[in-house]
This record gives C-alpha cells, sequence and structure tokens, in this order.
C-alpha cells in the first residue's frame, strides 16, 4: 500500500496535532473517543474507515487502539457516539470499539496516531488492523492522519 494523501483530511478539536490529549480520552478514565472531522473525501470512496494505532507501545507491532468500519464517505464528524453509529472491530485490549490510550506508566509520550482511510470497495465484517492493511490496501484511494500524545 503506497502513501497517498491528496486532498483527504482528519482534524480533531480534542486531538492537537502533536499536542498533548485530554485525560478523558484515555482508558482508565472516562475512555471516550475523540472528535473527528473529515473533509477532502476522493470521489469514487465507497466508505471510510477510520484506526487508532500507537507505534510506541512495547509490543513488536504496537498497539491497535480502534479500528471502525462502515462509515460512509460522506460523513465529516466522527464523534463519541461513533462505536453506536458506525461498526467497532477489535482493539488492543481484546475487546470492540475506542479503547483510549493507555501507556505504561514511566514508559514516556506514545504517539496516537488516528488514520482516516478512503477506500474504493466496503470493508466486509470487522478485520484486525493487520488484515485490514493486508486484504484492503490496494483499495486505498487516499489516507490521513492526525497523531496526538499522552504519557502517565
Amino acid at each position: 500500500m503506497a502513501l497517498n494523501i491528496k486532498d483527504l483530511t482528519i482534524t480533531s478539536p480534542d486531538v492537537p496535532a502533536d499536542g498533548r490529549m485530554a485525560d478523558r480520552h484515555a482508558r482508565d478514565r472516562e475512555n471516550l473517543a475523540p472528535r473527528l472531522r473529515v473533509t477532502g473525501v476522493p470521489e469514487g470512496t465507497a466508505e471510510l474507515a477510520i484506526v487508532c494505532h500507537d507505534p510506541d507501545a512495547p509490543r513488536p507491532w504496537g498497539f491497535t487502539h480502534w479500528t471502525l468500519y462502515g462509515v460512509p464517505a460522506d460523513t465529516t464528524e466522527i464523534g463519541p457516539d461513533a462505536d453506536a453509529r458506525f461498526r467497532p472491530g477489535d482493539n488492543g485490549f481484546g475487546d470492540q470499539g475506542y479503547g483510549g490510550p493507555r501507556p505504561p506508566a514511566g514508559h514516556g509520550p506514545h504517539h496516537y496516531y488516528f488514520w482516516v482511510y478512503a477506500l474504493s470497495r466496503p470493508v466486509e465484517g470487522t478485520p484486525s488492523l493487520r488484515d485490514f492493511l493486508d486484504d484492503y490496501g490496494d483499495a486505498v484511494i487516499e489516507q490521513n492522519r492526525v497523531v496526538g500524545v499522552y504519557e502517565r
């Protein structure tokens, strides 16, 4: 899957670019999914997928905090109710839906990449992050991300 960033953007009033995420989004606090705004969805997009991933986690593949599928292409706002509105997949905590930051205490700052993928075909089911990237990499029209930081 080649990186393709052209017009698709993802921003968030809750995830300041490379800034600290508020405690209310942390798993051991309110575990509230941040508000995300999507613009510039390319023509031909069948649906959007959202992923939150922490590459700083002390695991070989990092840690997946959120996979969200079935987001209509005309969606511009994704909020704390996203798991009820769309199709949440598995996270690294062993359940489905948003699982906020919970880095190991004293491990330093972790970066949380909130990716949006514009896809040429719908995602079937709720694949894991690795399966999604393997099975739908050829369907990515564009992608982009916003990165927040959290530390305990």
